[in-house]
């Protein structure tokens, strides 16, 4: 990755606190590019019209923007049909709309419900709303000293009394990459289906939903270059088709009575009222971008950056790194002494420097590291390792300002 790439994105030419910005927030959401930018500006100024309703030309604009949003997010991981595209507000909707829909039609008591300790609360809280209205039970896979899943103790969890297997393919907080075709195997093999949290690894790697034979997978716009306020669900065409809407309202129907009402086929039976129009076009844009660089390369260039930061981590004493030694994903996750992750992001804010500070809506897995909570730089495509070497110039200064703290 060259400069070139961070020279399109307009909010990183600017000063924080008298210094450069360098911006190491990206898992929280990613900055957005010009050509972002503009999607969604032309949108609005030349397109703006309500869909699927009008025969007029903005309408037909506006509905032809966003179903080719659909089919650009149908390519991108690699679903069969974009009938198995669903937008929502964002991962965390989609994963409540599985839950909500799906869950609480198949479980019930004696049920097993799987799930591991690194989830992040959007994959965690909707499937204990599950057990707690079915009567189906919560477990969990044992992680390993480093923050990994190892398989066989997946093959211990998962049993016949499965129903669903809940597992982000990337974690917020340790940069584990997740095994989860092999979970997947696992899961259908004993009679369940997989939930998959793309979250934090739909805008890094390149995904294909067929081969990882994922029943579910859900991510965000806002973390891949696009818009906030849009995501995806994906899911097996055959199980969206098993489930009941959650959102009732207009777009969504089919015939309307006084006492009953039948739904659109899919996906419009779960888009129900005026879709996320600006968001798709903006997702659609931004997904245009990142097939044009190239998930293959983003995903070596994080890499890359991620293992220059480990290393130069690891120069500075009285630092804590959690999750592997071996990043895939550009983050790292760490605590500096007994200085508070929030003190270390204010002073780091001083000198331009965003990053993350506290439990990265992960408490369940802050109390198995035996953490309250800690710092996080996470890094994307428009990031160099000249970031990396402001941040830990930095952290140096942090460490004198705290002296013994640390």
């Amino acid at each position: 990755m060259n400069l070139d790439v961070r020279e399109q994105f307009p909010i990183l030419q600017q000063e924080i606190n008298g210094h450069p910005l360098v911006y190491l927030d990206s898992a929280a959401t990613s900055q957005k590019p010009r050509v972002v930018i503009d999607a969604l500006q032309h949108y609005y100024q030349w397109d703006n019209a309500n869909v699927h309703r009008g025969v007029h030309t903005l309408g037909s604009r506006a509905t032809d923007a966003y179903e080719g949003a659909r089919e650009k997010v149908a390519r991108f991981i690699n679903a069969k049909s974009t009938q198995e595209i669903i937008f929502t507000r964002g991962t965390t909707t989609a994963l409540n709309l599985v839950a909500s829909s799906y869950a609480r039609a198949v479980c019930g008591e004696g049920d097993e419900i799987v799930l591991t300790p690194m989830e992040h609360h959007s994959n965690l809280i909707p499937w204990q709303q599950v057990a707690k209205a079915t009567g189906a039970t919560l477990k969990y896979i044992t992680l390993q000293p480093d923050g990994s899943v190892d398989l066989a103790e997946v093959e211990k969890v998962v049993t016949a009394q499965t129903k669903i297997v809940a597992i982000a393919h990337v974690s917020n907080v340790m940069g584990v990459v997740n095994p989860v075709k092999q979970i997947a195997e696992i899961a259908h093999r004993n009679g369940a289906i997989i939930v998959v949290d793309g979250a934090q690894s739909a805008p890094h790697m390149k995904v294909d939903v067929q081969d990882l034979d994922s029943d579910f997978y859900a991510f965000s716009s806002h973390k891949m270059c696009g818009p906030t306020g849009i995501g995806v669900l994906y899911g097996k065409k055959a199980l969206l088709e098993s489930m009941e809407p959650i959102e009732f309202g207009g777009e969504m129907i089919d015939e309307v009575g006084l006492y009953d009402s039948t739904w659109k086929e899919l996906p419009w039976k779960f888009e129900g009222g005026t879709p996320i129009i600006a968001g798709a076009v903006g997702l659609g844009a931004a997904i245009d971008f990142l097939t044009d660089i190239g998930m293959d390369n983003i995903e070596r260039h994080e890499s890359e950056i991620a293992s220059y930061a480990m290393n130069r981590l690891s120069e500075l004493k009285g630092i804590t790194v959690y999750g592997p030694r071996t990043r895939k994903v550009g983050l790292v996750t760490f605590n500096l002494g007994d200085v508070h992750p929030h003190d270390v992001a204010t002073v780091l804010d001083a000198s331009g420097i965003a990053v993350r500070a506290g439990h990265h809506c992960c408490q369940p897995l802050m109390r198995w590291l035996n953490v309250n909570s800690t710092v996080r730089a996470s890094f994307y495509l428009y990031n160099t390792k000249d970031d990396v070497d402001r941040l830990i110039s930095a952290l140096i200064q942090t460490k004198e300002y705290f002296g013994d703290a640390t």
